[in-house]
């Protein structure tokens, strides 16, 4: 069986030669190229024929994170398996990392471990380590929680305080006659404000609409600003 055959991109020299020595002491691995800039690393993969299997990428070459924008270089131009190297646990770095397209990323730290992470990835049986599995998962939580925060000041945006209310009396179940009647409007002012409501917020009918105002929690936010406003007065 052929070696798996390994590019480094390291910046630190004698790190990158201590760690080509250890590889090459594997029976089957074998470091066939070494860079050390980014430059000479955006070149070779410019140029390059793809003559490796696995590349192992610095994610900080001259003290930026230039490992990132070439892991997904080295992806697109030569279909390369790449796997992260860092001194530092970075929960952004990370995130990025694999957006760009690693399969894996690894502390230097835990050099030893590389041998048989560069054979799973090889294999495609890699899995992301527990520690990094779980910054991954904290960072969509992260985002998933600003997407959030981003749906509900659009909507507070586009819906007027008087709109809420009508909502949230249709989530209570009035009809439209009641919440006239308990706002001391005519119907027909009911109807304006409903027909406002699903134009801005495109739905198919007004008790979508006050399910969509529910979910993102905005009849609870409107009762603590009004609560708010009241304890000022």
């Amino acid at each position: 069986m052929d070696p798996i055959r390994i590019l480094i991109v390291e910046d630190d020299l004698d790190w990158l030669r201590g760690l080509k020595a250890y590889l090459n002491r594997q029976p089957d691995l074998s470091v066939v190229g070494t860079v050390s800039t980014s430059e000479e690393a955006s070149e070779l993969f410019t140029s390059a024929e793809s003559g490796v299997d696995v590349v192992l990428m610095d994610i900080m070459l001259q003290d930026e994170p230039a490992g990132i924008r070439l892991a997904e270089q080295a992806l697109l131009s030569l279909g390369v398996k790449v796997i992260m190297l860092t001194s530092m646990e970075e929960k952004d770095f990370i995130f990025r990392s694999f957006q760009a397209g690693a399969i894996d990323y690894q502390i230097k730290s835990r050099f030893e471990e590389l041998p048989a992470i560069i054979r799973a990835v090889h294999a495609r049986q890699a899995s992301i380590n527990a520690a990094v599995a779980e910054q991954m998962r904290e960072e969509f939580r992260r985002l998933k929680r600003l997407e959030q925060q981003f749906k509900v000041k659009e909507i507070s945006d586009l819906i007027t305080p008087t709109e809420l209310q009508v909502l949230e009396m249709i989530d209570q179940g009035h009809t439209q006659t009641e919440i006239a009647n308990r706002f001391f409007i005519s119907l027909r002012t009911v109807k304006i404000h409903v027909g406002h409501i699903l134009k801005k917020l495109g739905s198919p009918s007004s008790k979508d609409a006050a399910q969509k105002i529910r979910d993102l929690g905005l009849f609870e936010r409107g009762k603590t600003k009004t609560n708010g406003d009241d304890k000022r007065d």
